[in-house]
């Protein structure tokens, strides 16, 4: 056991429970409109972003909660952008799955924000920074011509670009059989962009090979994909998952990263992260309740 191992699953645990409290007070009304959380899939966020430098940037997708909390953003803040309150991350105005903090940026349109991404990343190629960008993105991404476009000038400008694809096999309810020809690497490949396919939900080795890519991203300024082969425990959205309550609990089962962690954490350790994140997500799910709803008047000079 390391610190880096106690901080993993620290910060995967605080996905969990976070996305957990949203599914459960949807059903309460405390939420509108929809929302897409990560469970199952917090490995990825935690091992990937945990190896970025500071000042890189993250592109993401609507599925971004993981990736926000794991970046660093505050939780209390993230809660308030759900509920609608001036207290969010975008004054309760971005909602689930468009927000912005610091270097990271979400969007709903997952094809869109792969050229939107590489367009970040010629542009700090320009600047002559040492900074990459990371756009993570679904395997239901794939049925859009747009990716093609922007990997192949990633690839012709040779772009500081990390492409991370969370393939979760199901595209909100189309399986991966039944949309995807080939295989995901092979057409990285046809681009001549190095690809990296794990298929595990352990953060340690996750994050082993995000910190090898990006140093292959910054010493050889360009592009590099992580093939991420990974489960989602939760629906698409809130309510619309058509795989029956066996296949999940199969996954849930076999792929937890939080277990797969636990397993090499002393228990007293555990249950003192436990007892920690349960409370501070409490609070912050309290405070944001409390918040003032966010005003939508235009602002005259």
């Amino acid at each position: 056991m390391t610190d880096s191992e106690l901080t993993y699953y620290r910060n995967m645990l605080r996905i969990r429970r976070f996305e957990e409290t949203i599914l459960e007070q949807f059903k309460r009304g405390v939420f509108a409109g929809t929302t897409h959380t990560s469970l199952g899939q917090e490995a990825n966020a935690v091992g990937v972003i945990s190896q970025m430098l500071p000042e890189n940037v993250i592109v993401t997708n609507h599925r971004c909660h993981g990736h926000f909390l794991a970046y660093g953003g505050d939780m209390r803040s993230l809660f308030a952008e759900l509920m609608g309150r001036s207290t969010g991350i975008c004054a309760g105005r971005g909602g689930s799955q468009h927000i912005h903090w610091r270097n990271l940026y979400s969007n709903g349109v997952q094809g869109g924000i792969v050229p939107i991404a590489a367009g970040m990343a010629l542009a700090e190629k320009r600047k002559g920074k040492d900074t990459s960008v990371t756009v993570f993105i679904g395997d239901g991404t794939f049925g859009q011509g747009v990716i093609y476009e922007a990997f192949n000038m990633s690839s012709l400008w040779q772009l500081p670009l990390l492409i991370v694809v969370e393939n979760n096999h199901i595209a909100q309810t189309t399986p991966e059989e039944s949309a995807i020809a080939g295989d995901l690497a092979g057409r990285f490949e046809a681009f001549k962009i190095p690809a990296v396919e794990l298929d595990t939900s352990d953060v340690v080795e996750i994050a082993g090979e995000a910190s090898q890519l990006y140093a292959e991203v910054h010493e050889e300024k360009s592009p590099r994909a992580l093939i991420l082969n990974t489960v989602r425990f939760g629906p698409h959205s809130k309510g619309d998952d058509t795989r029956s309550e066996e296949e999940i609990e199969a996954l849930r089962s076999q792929r937890d990263p939080l277990k797969i962690s636990e397993a090499r954490l002393p228990a007293h350790a555990v249950r003192q992260i436990t007892q920690e994140v349960e409370g501070e997500v409490g609070q912050a799910f309290e405070l944001a309740l409390a918040d003032a709803p966010a005003s939508f008047e235009e602002k005259t000079a």
